[in-house]
């Protein structure tokens, strides 16, 4: 069972208010609360389309708030256990409803795929959510949290490793107007991990061909680090980090005139396939960890909501910005989101 969120003195549920709640992920994130029957709230720029969806997911209660304006901000985080933001770039976002949030005595957390955002997440928020006792977790989605919980669990008992490496596989990539956004926003210089350190990734981006298990096989990739590289990076001491990503879905991501995703009303998401696969290497060994599943944004659902209903929880747990794999115990956590739409392997 999910662990329960904790009450406020009137009894009811602390809700988890969900900003940028009427976006494609945000959709889907109050359809995996509401699934759980956990308590939780909408916000966001748009009072009417966020009472709309209200109705049709079973939100308590509807907060309209913009970054824009920090006193709307505040009014909707009041009594929140959580704030779960979904509203990208996270490079505009992150900021205000971190601060906001933190302010209000929730905890922290977003679906950033963007490093700058987590990074600045972690540099600028640990101290104060560490006084308050709250929990920051940026990248808690499929870019990110996922290859953070695969590497952890992965590494095991290994108090270090010599090289970390993520591979990802899409047989698709139709991205939402979200994520088209957020590629122009975004232009700082990926980094991955060389000699212990954070380090601009070459350019051009290196080239490799990687072998997975199915329904994939032999892959053209390109070297492209996402969030993964800054969470992996605080706390899984390792020389060397490379995450690489199918050459067609980056491709495909950069036509102008791929479509967005289409969502199946009956199963909630998008026929696209995806496997993650991590070696972690270590004096010429080698230990794996793997997921797959259907849909990049669909599958992010289930990991931010877990993350939200563990720290809500959780009161009692000293506060910071954490990796996911830092903040949970790694293997618990993925059986826990594992399930049809997210097969899990380990060891």
């Amino acid at each position: 069972m999910p662990p329960a969120v904790p009450a406020t003195r009137d009894r009811r549920p602390a809700p988890i208010v969900v900003y940028g709640a009427t976006g494609h992920t945000g959709r889907m994130v109050c359809a995996e609360l509401s699934r759980r029957g956990l308590a939780f709230a909408l916000s966001g720029r748009d009072a009417q389309r966020l009472r709309e969806l209200a109705a049709s997911v079973g939100a308590g209660d509807v907060r309209p708030a913009s970054v824009d304006h920090p006193p709307s901000l505040a009014a909707a985080f009041v009594g929140a256990s959580a704030v779960i933001n979904c509203a990208g770039p996270f490079l505009d976002t992150a900021d205000a409803v971190c601060r906001a949030a933190l302010d209000a005595g929730a905890h922290y957390l977003d679906l950033t795929a963007e490093q700058p955002a987590a990074a600045h997440c972690f540099e600028s928020f640990a101290d104060a959510a560490r006084e308050r006792g709250l929990s920051v977790l940026p990248a808690a989605a499929f870019y990110g949290g996922l290859a953070d919980l695969l590497a952890t669990a992965a590494m095991g008992d290994w108090s270090c490793a010599d090289a970390i490496e993520i591979g990802i596989a899409l047989d698709s990539w139709h991205p939402t107007d979200g994520t088209r956004l957020t590629g122009r926003r975004n232009t700082a210089r990926r980094l991955n991990v060389v000699d212990g350190r954070l380090a601009p990734l070459p350019d051009p981006a290196p080239r490799r061909d990687w072998a997975f298990g199915a329904p994939f096989g032999m892959e053209s990739m390109i070297e492209l680090p996402f969030s993964e590289i800054i969470t992996i990076a605080r706390h899984l001491p390792t020389t060397e980090v490379h995450t690489y990503l199918m050459t067609s879905a980056l491709n495909e991501i950069r036509d102008p005139d791929t479509p967005a995703p289409v969502v199946d009303a009956q199963t909630g998401h998008s026929p696209q396939r995806f496997r993650v696969e991590v070696h972690v290497r270590r004096d010429g060994a080698v230990r794996q960890a793997a997921a797959a599943g259907r849909d990049i944004y669909f599958v992010s659902a289930p990991i931010v909501v877990e993350a939200a209903a563990r720290v809500a929880a959780d009161p009692g747990r000293d506060g910071g910005a954490f990796a996911l794999g830092e903040r949970f115990d790694a293997t618990d956590f993925l059986r826990a989101i594992a399930g049809p739409d997210l097969l899990v392997e380990l060891g």
